[in-house]
């Protein structure tokens, strides 16, 4: 089933990419990848460390352009838009490393996340009406992250996994269709990480979702199709029964059955 797409809510993909190459030097680190993402579902890329994930996410996000291929974002080649045109037009990142604005609040953060997607953030004179609706856009993201008794903490304050949940919440008060989350799990113990899969699978009602992540038991639980990555190439990629059941998977990364556990 290698290039197999998603089977979502609607019949066409919210982003999709065809062909996408990515060379640095003599290096490719992303090779003839094409994917498919519906919205209301969740796509998770998973491949041993050096496969390419990390820059698939960066061309997806506007970070790195591609040396070949093509990127849509709701039937609209976004190839060559930067990052901010791109989350104007509907998709929101999480990064490796958590992206967040320590010594302010919650709501600060997601408020000038809010003001970015609104294309205000540097105009000092504004209608009040427009201030109240930045607003309630970051208290509403806040609250989907699940972060609503932590609207007035400063981020610096929370714990590692909380400050992921504010990402996330930056990331949905930017209003996005689609959501780009690289390895959202990473430093947790089981709890945080249980609170965070938890708080995907909700997301995944309104938003089409891309997730790059190791661990293995959040990915399979989660995941209406998997994407197995190898040296940039796609190694395979299907519905996690497939994915499971693969030799080739299971001899180039999962290492066998007692590594694919739900």
């Amino acid at each position: 089933m290698k290039g197999a797409t998603i089977l979502g809510k609607d019949r066409a993909p919210v982003l999709a990419t065809q062909g996408l190459t990515r060379h640095f030097g003599g290096l490719t680190a992303v090779n003839d990848v094409s994917i498919e993402l519906m919205m209301g579902t969740i796509h998770a890329v998973i491949g041993p460390n050096g496969a390419g994930k990390s820059t698939l996410m960066n061309l997806l996000s506007g970070d790195l352009f591609p040396s070949a291929g093509h990127i849509h974002l709701e039937g609209d080649a976004i190839t060559h838009c930067t990052p901010p045109q791109r989350s104007l037009r509907g998709l929101g990142r999480s990064y490796q490393k958590t992206n967040v604005f320590l010594p302010l609040t919650v709501f600060e953060n997601a408020r000038l996340a809010a003001q970015s997607r609104a294309g205000s953030s540097l105009r000092f004179f504004r209608p009040v009406l427009h201030e109240a609706t930045i607003n309630e856009r970051a208290q509403l993201a806040i609250d989907a992250a699940g972060l609503g008794a932590r609207s007035d903490r400063v981020v610096a304050t929370l714990s590692h996994g909380e400050q992921r949940q504010v990402e996330i919440a930056m990331a949905l008060a930017t209003a996005p269709r689609v959501l780009l989350l690289d390895e959202p799990l990473a430093g947790m113990g089981a709890e945080e990480s249980s609170a965070i899969v938890q708080l995907l699978a909700r997301l995944r009602e309104s938003h089409a979702i891309l997730l790059v992540e190791h661990d293995m038991d959040a990915v399979f639980s989660l995941a209406d199709t998997l994407t197995v990555m190898v040296n940039g190439t796609v190694l395979e990629s299907g519905p996690p029964a497939f994915i499971r059941s693969s030799a080739a998977v299971q001899a180039a990364y999962l290492g066998g059955d007692e590594n694919m556990h739900a």
